[in-house]
């Protein structure tokens, strides 16, 4: 079974930028649409950025501009590199197939606050 390990989490201030990945087992990063998700407390986990198999990529308006999702089929590792970071982005981070198939991760904490 594929499992997805979510890294690279921590506390930043505004402004600040990290990067994200996300480490598969399996061979999916080139088979399946790939995407990093979020989940703040009290709320539902949410879709924040999208890469397809031909490479398009899709952003949820907050973060457009400002978060890069790419892979490395090679390494089947999903990365998120989130810039100008504000504390509203505050929120575990997991990735999964868009739609969700996989078992989630523990995903990777980010912080924003000053």
């Amino acid at each position: 079974q594929v499992q997805l390990v979510e890294s690279g989490g921590g506390l930043v201030q505004p402004g600040g930028s990290l990067r994200l990945s996300c480490a598969a087992s399996g061979n999916i990063v080139n088979r399946y649409t790939m995407a990093w998700y979020r989940q703040a407390p009290g709320e539902q986990r949410e879709v924040v950025a999208t890469i397809v198999t031909n490479g398009n990529v899709y952003y949820k308006d907050s973060v457009k501009g400002r978060f890069s999702i790419d892979k490395d089929g090679v390494q089947n590792t999903v990365y998120l590199q989130m810039n100008s970071l504000r504390p509203e982005d505050t929120a575990v981070y997991y990735c999964n197939t868009n739609p969700s198939l996989i078992p989630w991760g523990p995903g990777t904490q980010v912080t924003v606050s000053s």
